[in-house]
């Protein structure tokens, strides 16, 4: 079944415009939420608002916004003058520079759209693709949607175009705020740590080999709840215990995984034999 498009815009690339539709990456139907019911009657409750002074529900036609400038002061903001306050929306994604897409640090995405020709626009949406692909650019652009201006980037993925939210600078936390105390990274332990990686490495990600197990697990009691079936929690089991030395929890977990370590750090014997196979063909022109 074909996805549905969420909004459309305009990719403005020099002179070029390339219309394109909007499309969610994520399923988000797909989450399981639950509703609040009023126990006595089993009907579906609904929000009100009350006010903290007076202790009232207040309806929405005596709601009004404000901007909080000081502790429990307010600055009120009529509808017209709240329209005035928001960037005036014209779906346009105004291409600024080029950079290189490792330029960004994931850090700054918020979250992906996917962007698909809309009707006439496939030889530019095309040519923006692959030109983008040839030159390993990405392109930075703004976007005026909804009365915010969004930063955005725009990639290459297979021969279509992905648009992935920005937060602006002022928004993202600096990584130099972490706090990580100063120590020792010994040889051994790297080799090893390395080792462990290399026994649990894929040369390609493979979403679909995972499944959320929770999720699975809370279909499966809600299916035996609607069947009439008691549900309880499952018994937590204990935590296991804590390996302090780290050169002894790095081999004990190589030693879970199968792989037989000596005490020079060398390469395991099945990674041993794996590379003089390799050998042996390459020397057999195989």
């Amino acid at each position: 079944m074909s996805a549905r498009a969420i909004g459309s815009a305009t990719i403005s690339f020099g002179l070029v415009s390339v219309p394109v539709k909007l499309y969610s990456s994520g399923d988000s139907t797909a989450a399981i939420s639950f509703n609040w019911i009023h126990k006595d009657c089993g009907s579906r409750l609904k929000q009100q608002y009350i006010c903290a002074r007076e202790g009232v529900v207040v309806e929405k036609d005596e709601m009004v916004k404000g901007y909080e400038f000081a502790k429990d002061q307010y600055v009120l903001f009529t509808p017209e003058e709240l329209k005035a306050l928001d960037q005036k929306a014209d779906n346009t994604i105004e291409i600024v520079e080029f950079v290189p897409a490792d330029q960004v640090e994931k850090t700054y995405i918020d979250k992906v759209v996917y962007l698909g020709p809309e009707k006439g626009g496939d030889r530019a949406y095309r040519l923006l693709s692959a030109a983008m692909r040839e030159t390993g650019l990405s392109a930075l652009g703004r976007y005026a949607a909804r009365g915010k201006q969004y930063l955005v980037l725009l990639s290459p993925m297979r021969d279509g175009i992905i648009m992935e939210q920005l937060r602006y600078a002022h928004e993202v936390r600096s990584f130099e705020d972490v706090p990580i105390g100063e120590a020792e990274v010994k040889e051994q332990e790297l080799k090893l740590a390395i080792q462990l990686i290399d026994q649990i490495r894929s040369d390609r990600f493979e979403p679909e080999k995972y499944k959320d197990e929770v999720r699975e697990r809370q279909l499966e009691l809600i299916q035996a709840k609607i069947q009439g079936e008691d549900i309880t929690a499952a018994p937590v089991e204990a935590p296991q215990a804590q390996i302090i030395d780290l050169m002894a929890a790095l081999k004990a977990s190589l030693a879970k995984q199968g792989v037989a370590e000596d005490e020079e750090g060398r390469k395991p014997a099945r990674a041993a034999k794996t590379a003089k196979k390799a050998a042996k063909r390459k020397a057999s022109g195989g």
